[in-house]
């Protein structure tokens, strides 16, 4: 007797917005949820970041049957749901924010580098959403899954693929139910340092019955009208930027440069460290970040009242003021006190906070730095694909139905191959 059971998908968050997308595949008495992130919209000044404030402002998703009760109110239906686990593709905060809001007993899945960083990254408290009962710098569970190895949940089954993005460790989701199959990028380029690892996930994704893919990188088409007459003249990939920095440098002897990258985005900081013609000195607690998470040591400074943490080697710290004094020993991390450093030196800023206009905190940071005559180079490679990789990703997997995310405008992602499908906010859809 053949089965009437179907595979549905639940769209219940990040589809018109960058970042935060929050997905359920369901089969029988069977679900999963990916991912656990929170939309970043600072200008919104919230209260507070309750649930119930995080729903109502639509930065997270108001998702039945995942959540902690503790947390929501609401009780799981474990009757109707046997079989339940989470993915998380990455350590950026739009895809693991609320990783804490899920329920104790629903095992959370990512991969092994995601997995290891983020007790790290939430030390202080201040990295992810406090779960309950715990203290801030509680990080619940996390199962650091083999690659390309599947993972049984009730009657769906996971495969968790290395991928490419600006956070280290970065993986992409196959999803098998009885009769589907659906593949979740989370964030993916091809640009980056690892493009073998996106293309081999793509060709096991190949003719996929769905393909749930972001697309941050045709979210302002505004932009790209306005540019159309321009040549972009930035670094195209991981490594051409890399390589601008060291050219930085040795354009500039006897000049003071400083820099600063986001702390997940760990393989761009190990190689401008490991081809930097300076020196390069971290701040501590980024030292400290990657002793903790990658158990590698590197040089590294205090700002005077800083905490000492015990865990970085003494013989590999440098002092603040011969940092400041310095003009061509040292390529360092600055992460604030600019009226410290020397006029007319050089600051990178390659895809640190302030991450942009759109957060209130960049226009004063920008101000800051002219103020002290401090040159600012933006020097940045994106983390997600472009108008033209989105397309060839598609191309190498061609999925009969294709559901853009994670994206301002998912109406101009297209599919040459199948239908296309533009979910609403709490849609489900049956394959």
């Amino acid at each position: 007797m053949t089965s009437k059971a179907k595979t549905t998908i639940t769209f219940y968050n990040g589809l018109t917005t960058i970042g935060g997308p929050m997905i359920e595949v369901a089969y029988r008495r069977s679900h999963v949820l990916f991912d656990l992130g929170e939309v970043y919209r600072p200008e919104l000044a919230l209260p507070d970041e309750k649930y119930e404030t995080l729903v109502k402002h639509q930065l997270i998703g108001d998702v039945p049957n995942f959540y902690d009760p503790a947390i929501t109110g609401k009780p799981i239906d474990h009757e109707r749901w046997e079989h339940a686990a989470a993915y998380m593709s990455h350590l950026h905060l739009d895809h693991s924010k609320a990783m804490n809001f899920l329920a104790p007993e629903i095992p959370l899945y990512a991969g092994p580098i995601t997995a290891q960083m983020m007790p790290a990254l939430n030390e202080h408290g201040d990295f992810l959403l406090p779960a309950s009962g715990h203290s801030s710098s509680y990080v619940r569970p996390i199962i650091a899954a083999k690659y390309q190895q599947p993972i049984q949940v009730g009657d769906i089954t996971l495969e968790i693929w290395p991928s490419d993005h600006d956070a280290y460790g970065a993986t992409g989701l196959i999803i098998s139910t009885p009769d589907k199959r659906i593949a979740y990028t989370g964030d993916i380029r091809l640009h980056g340092y690892h493009p073998d690892w996106v293309h081999a996930y793509l060709a096991a994704a190949k003719n996929c019955d769905a393909l749930i893919i972001e697309g941050t990188g045709v979210s302002w088409p505004e932009e790209k009208s306005a540019a159309s007459s321009e040549e972009f003249t930035g670094p195209k990939n991981e490594r051409e930027l890399t390589a601008e920095i060291v050219q930085l440098q040795q354009d500039n002897p006897h000049k003071q440069i400083t820099f600063n990258t986001y702390p997940t985005n760990v393989e761009r900081l190990l190689r401008i460290i490991a081809d930097s013609p300076r020196q390069v000195v971290l701040y501590a607690q980024r030292a400290h970040l990657l002793k903790e998470s990658i158990e590698q040591d590197y040089p590294y400074y205090y700002l005077p009242g800083d905490k000492i943490f015990t865990d970085l080697k003494p013989e590999l710290a440098v002092s603040y003021d011969e940092l400041l004094n310095d003009d061509h020993e040292y390529l360092w991390q600055a992460v604030g006190n600019y009226a410290n450093l020397q006029k007319g030196g050089i600051y990178i800023h390659s895809n640190a906070e302030p991450l942009g206009d759109f957060d209130p905190a960049y226009k004063p940071f920008l101000q800051d730095l002219a103020h002290n005559e401090i040159e600012f180079k933006d020097l940045r490679c994106s983390g997600h694909a472009d108008e033209m990789e989105l397309k060839e990703i598609i191309k190498e997997v061609q999925p009969a139905k294709l559901i853009p995310v994670h994206t301002l405008h998912p109406e101009l992602e297209e599919n040459p191959f199948g239908e296309r499908i533009l979910p609403k906010r709490n849609e489900t859809i049956t394959l």
